[in-house]
């Protein structure tokens, strides 16, 4: 569905002069719904038809086909085939159309057609009931009013240049029987819609009416949006501020971690770092690390100079004590898989607010063959709401386990952030946008540096 903009208002407010001005200037289609009921009464009309007369009208309903055609940009009213657009424009016809267009029949037969040209465009669409009847979900409605003295004036000026013989005072005359005519209807009856923005245009010119009518739109459609946006949002955004450091006793406390481990390592595999470079300084950064096995937190925040925490499984704290104690130790902190814990995700956000560096292995799962599996939402829903430093980092070596002595590559890839994708709020595309690079750049990271193995 397009955007559809319903401009209802009553006799000479100018609707559709000023709705065709402003459709052009946005882009979008103009359909002057009142040139297709005045349509119906040049048909009934020229047929001799009683028009007060439902039976009659609705008898003769069958043999008219109205089209709104577009030429160079223009609005062309096609009546069974003929070209009205000039014919329905009198006094007259004005008076016909409103006696028609008061009968349910005629407003049934034309709905549809009305419906279908908004159902697939960007459509100004102006008339009487629009916003209330013919297109009740329209993301924009505008209720065009102007007093009925400046109203007729308006009227007569036009006809003037057409060459028309009415009179002001027979103008205004017809202005105010019409504004009575459509307010008193049984059927659709001239009415403001509760959610229509009111435009009273009695002291604006022409330009400024426009003016007005655009700023009306883009101001709604730009509400439109955001409200959709936030329908879809899983979870607020909540900025981290990367660079942020912890206290010194706890980075004191890190250092002399990583120095007693990085020998330990060293003795035990081939520990290679490639891309330490890509590391952020300071934490509030989100590393996002291909799963190979359990040392894989330790092998990942050995370069890193600020301390880490990171998720793991629930199961893993319900085992050997010792073993709980130790993942406790090294920054670890439960998440229930599979059911969106929620608790979990702002454990993270709140662990990068206070400058320690988190890691996840966005996978949910370790990879036997080091091939890198499918991403999960986890991982890209923290990086949307943090909207931090992400740091993708790729821990290969060969075979399905880690063995004594076994060579490990641990490649750290230039780090982005959400941002930089467009990703500024927790929406699926926004989502899918940050699980899209970080597999990317976990696949490219692997495929360059199993080479090397």
């Amino acid at each position: 569905m397009g955007i559809n903009v319903a401009l209802d208002g009553p006799s000479g407010a100018g609707k559709s002069s000023i709705a065709k001005k402003a459709a052009a200037s946005l882009g979008y289609i103009y359909v002057d719904t009142g040139a297709i009921y005045r349509s119906v009464a040049l048909f009934m009309l020229r047929n001799n038809v009683d028009i007060k007369n439902k039976e009659e009208v609705s008898a003769k309903l069958s043999e008219i086909d109205v089209k709104l055609e577009y030429k160079d940009k223009t609005q062309v009213v096609v009546l069974n085939g003929e070209d009205v657009s000039e014919l329905i424009r009198t006094p007259e016809i004005s008076m016909a159309a409103s006696a028609v267009s008061a009968i349910p029949e005629v407003r049934t037969f034309l709905l549809d057609l009305q419906r279908n040209i908004a159902r697939e465009n960007n459509i100004i669409m102006d008339g009487r009931d629009i916003g209330t009847v013919v297109l009740p979900n329209a993301q924009v409605k505008i209720f065009l009013t102007a007093s009925a003295e400046e109203r007729a004036k308006r009227r007569f000026k036009e006809l003037q240049e057409k060459g028309d013989k009415s009179t002001y005072e027979e103008v205004l005359k017809d202005i105010i029987q019409r504004d009575y005519n459509d307010a008193h209807r049984e059927t659709a009856p001239l009415k403001q819609a509760e959610d229509a923005v009111l435009v009273d245009t009695s002291d604006m010119d022409f330009d400024r009416s426009v003016e007005k009518i655009i700023s009306v739109i883009k101001e709604k459609t730009a509400e439109e949006k955001l409200q959709k946006k936030k329908e879809h949002e899983l979870m607020p955004i909540d900025p981290v501020e990367p660079g942020k450091n912890v206290n010194c006793f706890l980075w004191i406390v890190h250092q002399l971690f990583r120095f007693l481990v990085w020998i330990a390592y060293k003795i035990w595999y081939k520990v290679e770092y490639v891309g330490t470079e890509n590391c952020p300084k300071g934490g509030g950064n989100m590393y996002v690390c291909t799963h190979r096995s359990y040392a894989d937190p330790v092998l990942v925040s050995i370069p890193v100079r600020g301390p880490f925490r990171f998720m793991a499984k629930e199961e893993l704290f319900k085992g050997n004590i010792f073993f709980k104690w130790l993942i406790i130790a090294l920054g670890a902190f439960p998440i229930k898989r599979g059911n969106g814990d929620t608790e979990a995700i702002e454990k993270s956000i709140r662990t990068m607010k206070k400058g320690r560096n988190f890691l996840i292995f966005p996978e949910g799962t370790r990879s036997r063959d080091g091939k890198v599996g499918k991403i999960r939402s986890g991982a890209a829903l923290i990086g949307a709401v943090s909207q931090t430093n992400i740091v993708p980092v790729a821990i290969c070596f060969e075979g399905r386990k880690l063995k004594f002595r076994s060579r490990i590559i641990v490649a750290f890839g230039k780090s982005f952030t959400p941002a930089e994708l467009g990703a500024d709020s927790t929406s699926p595309r926004c989502l899918k946008l940050i699980k899209n690079k970080i597999s990317q750049e976990l696949n490219n990271l692997v495929n360059e540096n199993v080479k090397k193995l």
